[in-house]
């Protein structure tokens, strides 16, 4: 059953009920409760104004459409009549989906975090009509039982509760928002980030890091690829070698396990166990771009091919699976298919030697790991299965070794047998797709496409980056230039976050450096003035989630990074690189701003805001502006720009000002580079570092020399 199309929960065997008022939502979450005996309501003031009106309580329901566990809770209660009927009776019921109103979601998770110390989805908040929250859980089964309180019990004790403690809930709700709202207001300004900060987030890092599976901490273990890209870029500065240990052997390490589709490519959500094996089999978007852009950082640090590798993979996946008619990205694909998870991914033994007759499949199957009893073990109970999910036991050159051949020779072998394995899945009943577009996610996809296509000098790639980039300016822009934050269907909507804008700004600046057109840079600048205008806290620094003229609770400030970069980090990374582009002082200035707003809370725990020092690593470390003065396209400005774009210099800005028009586009946004001309009709880099310029070259190897390669860390392919 598709959810797109209104089924799912609570429409078992054909025979649907009445729809409730979400049939008329664009969500395909939402939609998939739509018809539900659960009077829902969609968030807004509909809902509040009757709760008010009915003096009931408000049961909020927050998750996502590819959220394994809402599918569960949505199945076993909101599709059960005698839980519906309780819901009903009790409270006013508003289902929300937490990708298409994130700052919902981060205002009632904020809340769930100081009422309870479970968090995560489903996310179950009971408040008052006035949006006060006085009770929060995750997941909620319909019956008690393992020492959980079930619905058929709660409920009616919440009922005596409002009913005869009215007054302190509503108490208990209004200290809790207050302490939110004061939490976001209160000035949060230190001095300034020092590199002693930075150095003890990689010691901690360092502390935590499983030096035999890769990865940090303990499990369930998340891709978090901004701690990477923090670890890349600090070992680039510092030299300081287990900084780009750590990240060389996590990226290895998830690229062989389980948690990476190794037919179909992509990763999953996350691993369950230390080894990254078994994984949670749902796939985000943000997750193949976050790890598309770590993976082509980590390739131009160490030339290794293997990273290099992933990277395209990755995009291969989203491209083929996960990419609308129209240029943009679909959001996610279910964990879940024919009601199980991961039944997709998983392969019997006798399936693969039936594909790839027995030779080949005892091959196939030693090199991955399969076994007639199967490795996947079904939770709960860990009950064999016969079934496997594939992995590299080990890198292709050690099994190439164990199988007495060449590294070549076994790679050819392996894809040859994943492509026939890839045709009979096809084949499949596959994973429902959330196909949702949005802004922010989208952003992040555009900039990992830019900057694969820059980096791997595929023009493919860029095509694929510029066509998304127009999608969203020609469907997710507002008549004034504003951004929206969903498109689903044709219709747009629901007023952009923080993280929309912030990580806009990253896709047109990576835009412009793979594709050198002014545009991009132009249409940064129009953005980057309304997130100034709307979204920044003007008495006390840093950039709210949500612009001035948004109806929510609590006007939050994000600094802490989560599945994706924090928008506070992301501003902060992309006004700086945008103000150094276009010699624009006061969007420096800004930057600034926020990194003193912010210094003193990151201060206390730096690790857990990479991406926020990785911002202050650009800020801090060598800055190299490369100006190319020639004629686009002609051979030695495409020699140039290649020469420079194969090197990892993180800090470094390129521009393209081309010679042979009269009043070149780029010299009106970036006007330092109206009078850099070509030297002796070749084409000539101007280079900048630290604010001091060198003398113009015709030499891409000078360039190089005066961009400051000489000090760059680098390994070599192999290491």
């Amino acid at each position: 059953m598709n959810p797109q199309e209104g089924g799912g929960p609570g429409a078992p065997g054909g025979a649907r009920p009445p729809p409730n008022r979400l049939i008329n939502e664009k969500s395909p979450y939402l939609l998939q409760h739509a018809y539900n005996p659960v009077d829902w309501h969609p968030w807004g003031e509909e809902a509040f104004s009757r709760a008010r009106r009915e003096g009931k309580p408000v049961f909020l329901s927050i998750g996502y459409s590819t959220c394994h566990w809402c599918h569960v809770m949505a199945e076993e209660s909101f599709a059960d009549p005698e839980v519906a009927g309780l819901l009903n009776e009790t409270f006013v019921c508003i289902k929300v989906d937490r990708e298409e109103r994130p700052e919902i979601d981060q205002v009632y998770m904020a809340a769930a975090q100081a009422l309870t110390d479970t968090l995560g989805w489903p996310l179950t908040i009971i408040m008052t009509p006035d949006k006060k929250p006085f009770f929060a859980a995750s997941y909620i089964p319909k019956e008690s039982r393992y020492g959980m309180i079930g619905l058929i019990d709660l409920i009616p004790q919440i009922r005596r509760a409002w009913e005869t403690q009215r007054q302190d809930l509503e108490n208990a709700g209004n200290l809790l928002l207050e302490a939110l709202q004061n939490a976001a207001r209160t000035p949060q300004n230190g001095p300034e980030i020092t590199k002693g900060v930075l150095d003890e987030a990689y010691s901690t890092f360092l502390r935590i890091f499983d030096r035999d599976n890769g990865g940090f901490g303990n499990p369930p273990w998340f891709p978090a690829p901004h701690n990477l890209i923090f670890l890349l870029r600090y070992w680039n500065r510092s030299g300081k070698e287990p900084a780009y240990m750590m990240a060389a052997k996590t990226l290895s390490a998830m690229r062989q396990g389980g948690i990476f589709d190794q037919i179909g490519y992509g990763f999953h959500r996350y691993s369950t166990d230390a080894e990254w094996f078994v994984p949670h089999f749902e796939k985000m978007l943000y997750d193949q771009a976050l790890l598309a852009l770590v993976y082509t950082e980590a390739f131009l640090a160490s030339g290794k091919e293997e990273f290099e590798r992933t990277a395209r993979e990755i995009i291969t996946y989203v491209l083929r699976d996960m990419t609308d008619p129209g240029g943009g990205f679909y959001s996610a694909e279910d964990a879940d298919s024919e009601g199980e998870e991961g039944r997709f991914y998983l392969w019997t033994k006798n399936e693969i030697l039936d594909l790839l007759g027995q030779e080949d499949g005892e091959r196939f199957s030693r090199i991955f790991g399969v076994t007639g009893p199967g490795n996947y073990l079904e939770q709960p109970g860990r009950r064999i299965t016969g079934r496997n999910i594939l992995r590299l036991r080990r890198p292709l050159s050690a099994l190439a070794e164990e199988f007495e051949t060449t590294e070549e020779e076994l790679a050819g072998f392996v894809e040859e047998a994943r492509k026939k394995l890839f045709a009979s899945r096809e084949q499949r009943v596959h994973p429902a797709k959330d196909d949702k577009i949005l802004t922010d996610w989208n952003a992040l996809m555009i900039a990992a496409l830019a900057r694969a296509a820059r980096v791997f000098d595929d023009p493919e790639y860029l095509a694929a980056a510029e066509r998304a980039t127009a999608f969203l300016l020609n469907n997710l822009r507002r008549p004034d230039g504003r951004l929206l934050h969903r498109y689903r269907q044709g219709e747009a909507g629901l007023t952009a976050t923080l993280d929309d804008c912030a990580f806009m700004l990253l896709a047109l600046i990576e835009d412009y450096e793979a594709s050198f057109s002014p545009k991009y840079l132009q249409t940064a600048l129009e953005l980057a003035n309304d997130l100034i205008e709307h979204y920044q806290d003007p008495d006390n620094g840093g950039f709210f989630f949500v612009p001035d003229d948004a109806d929510t609770p609590v006007r939050q400030k994000p600094v802490y990074d989560g599945p994706t970069p924090s928008g506070n980090s992301a501003a902060m990374y992309a006004l700086y690189l945008l103000g150094r582009m276009t010699a624009n002082l006061e969007l420096e200035e800004t930057a600034g701003r926020i990194h003193r707003a912010f210094a003193g809370l990151v201060t206390r725990s730096p690790a857990a805001s990479p991406s926020f020092l990785t911002a202050v690593e650009l800020m801090k470390g060598e800055k190299t502006e490369v100006v190319i003065a020639g004629v686009p396209g002609a051979e030695d400005t495409v020699a140039m720009v290649r020469k420079i774009y194969s090197h990892y210099i993180p800090g470094s800005v390129v521009i393209l000002r081309p010679t042979g028009e009269e009043r070149p586009e780029i010299a009106e946004i970036a006007g330092f580079t109206r009078d850099m001309v070509m030297i002796d009709g070749r084409a000539t880099a101007y280079v900048c570092t630290n604010h001091a310029c060198r003398i113009p070259t015709t030499d891409p190897d000078e360039m190089l020399r005066a961009a400051g390669t000489g000090g760059i860390h680098r390994h070599q392919p192999g290491v």
